[in-house]
């Protein structure tokens, strides 16, 4: 009987260590679960982290080039006023003036000729804009006229040059339009 008691009890404790084992690995399976979902966490959260610092540097990287592309804008539009006073200076009638002012002239007019130079060099071009249809994104219609022969939109005059700096408009041209 003795026996048979303590073989109950051997047999008790096994069971014992079974459920035990059995109770230890549901927790061992549970913090497994645990940290895989916490793994998985983190890396989508390094994924998007990651995603994000790249279109960061992306559009760090586009203002930059923007920056560079258009660098000298607001000098190269106030220069374009000193380029139409040059112009105006150099349509003015040259038969009536002296031989000493007709010098001056023919300076202004190289000097024109280099400014113009210098602006296309680094990009700057003026818009073609007579016989062409008006376009309202390089253009501003400041007078209409009726035109005999010709189509209506057709700018038939500049009154004030346009500019475009790369592939930018800087300054729309003031034009006159048929009707």
């Amino acid at each position: 009987m003795k026996e048979n008691i303590e073989n109950l009890m051997d047999e008790n404790k096994k069971h014992h260590k079974i459920n035990q084992h059995k109770k230890d690995n549901n927790k061992y399976k549970d913090e497994i679960k645990k940290l895989e979902d916490e793994k998985r966490e983190l890396n989508d959260k390094l994924l998007r982290v990651t995603a994000e610092m790249q279109n960061m540097r992306r559009r760090y990287d586009e203002e930059i080039s923007k920056i560079y592309r258009y660098e000298g804008e607001a000098l190269i539009k106030k220069m374009l006023g000193v380029l139409d006073n040059f112009e105006r200076a150099i349509n003015n009638d040259n038969k009536d003036l002296s031989e000493e002012l007709s010098k001056y002239l023919e300076g202004f007019i190289l000097i024109y000729n280099d400014l113009k130079n210098s602006l296309n060099n680094i990009g700057v071009s003026e818009l073609e804009c007579v016989n062409k249809p008006f376009n309202p994104e390089e253009m501003e219609a400041v007078m209409t006229e009726k035109v005999e022969g010709l189509d209506s939109g057709i700018v038939t005059a500049v009154l004030l040059k346009g500019y475009k700096y790369n592939d930018k408009i800087i300054r729309p041209a003031m034009v006159k339009v048929n009707e």
